[in-house]
């Protein structure tokens, strides 16, 4: 037998050894890939992932996303406007089918919001609305008017009067609905007074300094009304460093572990809990619903339960709600 001979030979027994032990449909199997083809691909953009609350918001999104055996692609703008703007374009430029959006400022998001229509890529609004809720398919939120309200009838029930600040947000429509709840609540009463008011941006690091200059503008101030649970510890961290911690009621919104650590032990005085994975679920849901062609409902408001010294106990002091 000559060499060609018995190198045929030897190629037809290795193809056919392969043929038996299925090492030749390994070899030929497509790893490309190809088979993914399938796995959707969803966004999300947030006012900000420097808050704990939008980090298990999108934790949860995820969670539901990945269990569809689909890609969530989350972006954090950091509170710039034209950065989520920006972040909308990229998404849908990526090929994204839906998009979660958390927006920086309620009335400006609309430019990306028409994009997305044009694109015919659903939009689903997670804690605050947007202004013309024609540009998306759902929106989540929770209950903020009422949370507003929460507070101000536990500091009517605990207090016959006082000086108020607010710390507020007011690009975002959640923080104005939270502040007009609490303002229209307390307004029967003349002996509240609105003494200053101030924009924070619901962040920790800047309700700090501002609740500083407050404070050292208008020493009457005995009691502050922050539009969110960072912004409350923020205006704490001022207080204590004035050593006025222990004569301002502050309030908040949100159910942050840490704030319901600081209500335990009586630093600060209530907030009206969120459910950020609550939230998130939801959203989720409504998007698969919409993949399926179920209808959703156009708004879902979650109800907030206070949380004071009055009802907090050890045991609710773990994790978010």
């Amino acid at each position: 037998m000559g060499d060609s001979m018995k190198k045929v030979f030897l190629t037809t027994a290795i193809i056919v050894s392969m043929l038996a032990t299925g090492f030749y449909h390994f070899a030929t199997t497509d790893y490309s890939l190809r088979q993914n083809e399938h796995r959707r691909k969803l966004g999300a953009v947030y006012m900000t992932l420097n808050n704990p609350f939008y980090e298990v918001i999108d934790e949860e999104i995820r969670t539901v996303v990945e269990n569809h055996g689909d890609v969530l692609i989350s972006r954090d703008p950091a509170l710039s406007v034209d950065k989520q703007v920006e972040e909308i374009q990229e998404l849908i430029a990526g090929g994204v089918e839906l998009i979660f959006i958390n927006p920086v400022d309620w009335t400006k998001i609309e430019p990306a919001l028409e994009l997305a229509r044009a694109a015919k890529i659903p939009v689903i609004a997670i804690d605050t609305n947007v202004e013309d809720d024609s540009l998306v398919a759902c929106t989540v939120v929770s209950d903020n008017y009422s949370a507003g309200v929460q507070c101000a009838e536990h500091l009517l029930k605990n207090s016959s009067g006082g000086k108020i600040a607010l710390l507020k947000h007011s690009q975002a429509r959640s923080s104005m609905d939270r502040m007009q709840g609490f303002l229209d609540k307390i307004s029967a009463n003349k002996n509240f007074e609105i003494v200053a008011e101030s924009e924070c941006l619901g962040q920790l690091e800047v309700a700090m300094p501002v609740m500083e200059n407050l404070i050292k503008e208008h020493p009457e101030i005995n009691i502050v009304m922050a539009l969110n649970d960072p912004a409350a510890m923020g205006a704490l961290a001022a207080l204590q460093n004035e050593n006025r911690s222990g004569d301002v009621k502050v309030y908040g919104v949100d159910g942050v572990p840490e704030t319901k650590e600081m209500i335990f032990s009586q630093r600060m005085t209530a907030t009206a809990g969120q459910s950020p994975r609550q939230i998130g679920k939801l959203a989720a849901d409504c998007a698969y619903k919409i993949f399926s062609g179920e209808p959703v409902e156009k708004i879902i408001k979650l109800p907030t339960k206070l949380i004071s010294a009055e009802n907090i106990s050890a045991a609710d002091l773990e994790g978010w709600d």
